[in-house]
């Protein structure tokens, strides 16, 4: 029997093989990256800058900090926000050098969306998952994170 043979034969038909193959080869055409597993990767080497993000993911990413972060590492990421009294680990202090040197962007990107626990460190550490279709905020927020770096 020929491969002809084969398809002609077939209840299937081409038509729909054909079509499931081009969606194969398209992959994900809605431009948003695929879910994020339990586990994230731990940290690595610090990726270089990427290009800056947009005025209005800029403003959000600030409105973030300033409602959700600042409750636990303080208005100026010292990890002395009001209710890091108490919490073990301490939150983490942004504005330490060693630790700005060594921590990835893709690290903090992943932290701030999926949590501590997913990362290998703190389950306090809340994820944002609201922020996860958000990519241009969450550039946005590792920014700000970046900016406040002690000399």
């Amino acid at each position: 029997m020929t491969m002809g043979t084969l398809w002609r034969s077939s209840r299937i038909g081409i038509a729909p093989i054909l079509l499931f193959a081009v969606a194969l080869a398209c992959g994900n055409e809605s431009g948003q990256e695929p879910s994020m597993p339990a586990q994230a990767p731990r940290a690595q080497a610090p990726a270089k800058p990427t290009a800056p993000p947009k005025v209005d993911a800029v403003a959000e990413a600030q409105q973030v900090f300033e409602t959700r972060c600042v409750t636990c590492h303080g208005p100026n990421g010292a990890g002395d926000g009001p209710a890091s009294k108490g919490l073990t680990p301490p939150p983490r202090n942004f504005q330490a050098p060693a630790w700005q040197a060594e921590v990835s962007d893709e690290h903090l990107s992943n932290i701030i969306q999926y949590g501590g626990a997913a990362v290998g460190r703190s389950p306090t550490m809340p994820g944002n998952p609201d922020l996860t279709g958000k990519p241009e905020v969450v550039a946005a927020l590792v920014a700000y994170l970046r900016n406040l770096k002690s000399d």
